[in-house]
């Protein structure tokens, strides 16, 4: 629009009803939520950006699309945008992007959400998932000083599955054998006290040492002390990977010794167990994106949907 033919219409602004101006306001709503969308996407656009194809840095612009803007790479002339490489990359309808992170912050079920959003409930679930297969990979790389290690149990779930590895059981339903068993996906979670938390899944039934080298020593300050209960898991753990450990005995009624106890890791178990019950049962393969979703809950680690946008394509970016 040209700016006299806009000024002439700001300026019929005033003399428009309120029902008008609340229509006038619906209409622009969508644009100005695109808006924000793309300054977020182009926030989090590293520099120098590089074509995702060939890893060439030498590109041009290549026109604009759906308010993002497009680059040609000089090198294999294929285009990509900001969002090329990332979970999100392809999906349509971005202007309810931030309004459905809204409703993702607010731990909204799959249905609620696609409700408020107005999309398909297949829609609001492909749209989580793929929210959530960057933020799973944002957990903290080191823990140090005190590392609090646990493990909690769920009972697996091949909901969603077109072939189901055993019989069908009723939602809720119960192992077919007592205690813990390979029926059971293992969460192990570690959390030193300064809040900083990951938590991984390990597998079925108790974890092993080797899960606990694959999984927990990578991100475990060389220096930590690591306090767990007394499963000969995690002694011989620490002792083959020389970890300063100490130990409670549940057994024996032991909680706390000083310093030494694991009720900061517990009470993050009961506080993911409590979330969880929100969604009447989570699928065993998608439990690593609810982790991811839980950790960046907790604490208000991400609290607007921009930061969450950010959070979601903003670790692919750094791993190109």
């Amino acid at each position: 629009m040209k700016s006299e033919g806009f000024r002439r219409l700001l300026r019929q602004v005033a003399s428009l009803t309120r029902q008008q101006r609340s229509q006038l306001a619906d209409a622009l709503r969508p644009a100005v939520s695109l808006d924000q969308v793309c300054e977020a996407i182009d926030s989090t656009r590293p520099a120098p950006l590089c074509c995702p194809a060939c890893g060439n840095s030498r590109h041009y612009r290549h026109g604009i699309v759906r308010g993002l803007q497009r680059y040609r790479c000089r090198a294999c002339s294929r285009t990509f945008s900001a969002l090329s490489g990332t979970p999100l990359a392809r999906l349509r309808h971005r202007s309810k992007w931030l309004d459905y992170g809204k409703e993702m912050l607010g731990s909204r079920s799959v249905w609620a959400a696609a409700k408020l959003i107005g999309v398909h409930r297949n829609t609001s679930f492909r749209w989580r998932h793929r929210f959530l297969d960057g933020v799973r990979h944002d957990q903290p790389e080191r823990l140090a000083g005190i590392a609090e290690a646990d493990e909690m149990f769920l009972l697996e779930s091949q909901k969603g599955s077109r072939q189901l590895e055993r019989p069908a059981r009723k939602r809720g339903g119960v192992a077919q054998h007592r205690g813990i068993s390979h029926q059971h996906d293992c969460i192990l979670v570690a959390r030193d006290r300064s809040g900083l938390t990951c938590s991984f899944v390990t597998g079925r039934a108790a974890v092993t040492a080797r899960q606990l080298h694959r999984h927990l020593l990578p991100v475990l300050d060389p220096d930590v002390l690591l306090v767990t209960d007394g499963h000969h898991a995690y002694r011989t753990f620490a002792r083959e990977a020389r970890i300063a450990h100490a130990f409670v005995n549940l057994h024996e009624g032991e909680r706390v010794r000083g310093a030494v106890h694991i009720q900061n890791v517990n009470a993050y178990h009961q506080r993911l167990r409590s979330w969880l019950s929100r969604f009447n049962g989570v699928a065993s393969r998608y439990l690593p994106n609810y982790l991811g979703w839980r950790w960046a809950l907790d604490g208000e680690r991400i609290a607007s949907p921009e930061g969450l946008l950010q959070r979601s394509i903003g670790i692919f970016h750094t791993q190109r």
